[in-house]
């Protein structure tokens, strides 16, 4: 027991002494791959009576039209309707948030999916639009209580988006589920009937009430 007692002791020593290191296991590409799986799981959603609006990217064409599939996909499966899926497309990643406030504020939608990609290049013109473009979502669906899915990749090359939008791993497949899911519990927690016009309630403005238009008798000879 004394003799062991001392090997661990003297191969401690010699480990700092000669800088023996741990050694680094390289990840293969496989696995880095397989990171971008979604692990995220969904119920059994009914979407019958539920209206998503897709706001989508021009830019990066047709990932983003891959993207977009992914996500009709998913609503169909959860019974959303094809005519309660509204799509709009804006150029840029830059001009979701806006776009998104003016869908949220008409009322006609239960839910938005934003859809977009942003790959990094050799100036920092990719962190200052990801950074702003994800604080406006967020702001726009706090402000307006209509759920808002951040459908954007922020990738550093094309092979992380072909390896995030296409195939069994597109990622806008995850995004209609969610689409679906946030609005159902937005309806519950807000008490909105599927499919109403309760959005302006909702945002705490009183309905509006017709005025009173019944004539009076005026005096006189009629």
């Amino acid at each position: 027991m004394v003799l062991l007692h001392r090997l661990i002791i003297a191969l401690s020593l010699a480990s700092s002494v000669f800088g023996f290191a741990p050694t680094v296991v390289p990840v293969s590409q496989g696995s880095a791959l397989k990171a971008a799986e979604s692990e995220v799981s969904f119920g059994d959603l009914d979407g019958k009576d539920v209206r998503v609006g897709i706001i989508r990217t021009r830019w990066n064409d047709e990932h983003v039209s891959n993207l977009v599939d992914g996500c009709k996909k998913a609503l169909k499966e959860c019974n959303v309707k094809e005519d309660n899926i509204f799509e709009t497309s804006v150029p840029g990643s830059y001009e979701l948030p806006l776009a998104t406030r003016f869908l949220a504020l008409s009322g006609t939608v239960d839910a938005i999916v934003c859809a977009g990609v942003l790959i990094k290049g050799e100036t920092y013109h990719f962190e200052y639009i990801s950074e702003a473009v994800s604080s406006g979502i967020m702001s726009v669906q706090l402000q307006t209580q209509t759920p808002v899915v951040y459908g954007v990749l922020n990738c550093l090359n094309e092979d992380q988006v072909k390896a995030r939008s296409s195939g069994d791993n597109n990622h806008g497949y995850d995004w209609g589920k969610t689409a679906v899911e946030m609005a159902l519990l937005r309806m519950e927690a807000l008490n909105i009937k599927a499919g109403s016009d309760e959005k302006l309630a909702a945002l705490g403005f009183a309905k509006a009430t017709p005025l009173e238009t019944e004539k009076k008798k005026a005096p006189g000879f009629f």
